[in-house]
């Protein structure tokens, strides 16, 4: 006979359902209620993501209605990276630009890079830092010499692609970082409260690629650890939710044949 499902959890199972029902599989509700057209509309969901699409393009409203209300991870990210007066810091998958003002705010050097060239439209308009650049680049091949930064950083793009391109942007990220300069990755986790953890990636699930799951049980210290980054710092945040690991870079991975300054 299976176990019964605890009485309590089963209360916080119906709370959950009758709160996420009507849009765990249906996510362009969330998007019309808030007045904006849903980002995967006309777009190849497996493809959506600026890494590797450009025609991501149609995230960019949404996506900034979302940085504002991540603007607390951003500030996070930032005091837990916590860069040396006058580093220079390079922001993968920029976006709109939240994470990098967010550097750009303390006086840092940033370079921001993304593929999608609306969402660096948008970015550059909200720009009003003159130590704040953005670029267009692929993440996995980036137009920058070897140990170029002092810092690197890539907020929520991992769980976007598959295993190989998580590889190669990894690569990319210890290349261009200096030895013993830092590298940040802020990406979504799952809870560990059971009913939660269903909760939470049943609904990301809903409007997320393949990518997502692979992203979630894959080891992710090892394969930084591989890419010759040592973690030494993981946090959490919104209750297990979303994950940020601080590592050190060891080694150069790699001399790209595009590399410029």
């Amino acid at each position: 006979m299976g176990k019964r499902f605890p009485s309590h959890n089963l209360h916080l199972w119906q709370r959950g359902q009758r709160c996420f029902h009507s849009n765990i599989h249906s996510p362009e509700k969330v998007f019309r209620r808030l007045g904006l057209d849903h980002p995967s509309q006309g777009i190849g969901v497996a493809n959506k993501h600026p890494t590797k699409n450009p025609e991501f393009e149609g995230w960019a409203q949404p996506y900034t209605l979302l940085d504002l209300l991540f603007s607390r991870v951003r500030t996070r990210v930032v005091e837990i990276t916590a860069p040396r007066e006058g580093s220079k810091v390079l922001d993968l998958g920029t976006g709109t630009g939240g994470q990098a003002f967010a550097f750009g705010e303390k006086g840092f050097k940033v370079v921001a890079v993304d593929l999608s060239e609306k969402m660096l439209s948008v970015a550059r308009r909200r720009n009003k830092y003159g130590n704040v650049v953005f670029k267009k680049a692929d993440a996995t091949s980036l137009p920058f010499r070897d140990s170029f930064f002092d810092v690197s950083c890539v907020s929520f793009v991992l769980h976007e692609v598959d295993h190989q391109t998580r590889e190669r942007i990894l690569a990319e990220m210890s290349r261009v970082t200096k030895p013993g300069g830092t590298t940040t990755i802020v990406d979504y986790a799952l809870p560990k409260n059971p009913v939660f953890k269903h909760m939470v990636f049943s609904f990301v699930s809903s409007y997320e690629n393949n990518n997502y799951p692979n992203f979630l049980w894959s080891n992710l210290v090892k394969l930084m650890e591989k890419k010759g980054i040592r973690v030494e710092e993981k946090h959490s945040m919104f209750m297990g939710t979303i994950k940020i690991l601080r590592g050190i870079v060891t080694k150069p991975w790699a001399v790209s044949q595009t590399s410029v300054s």
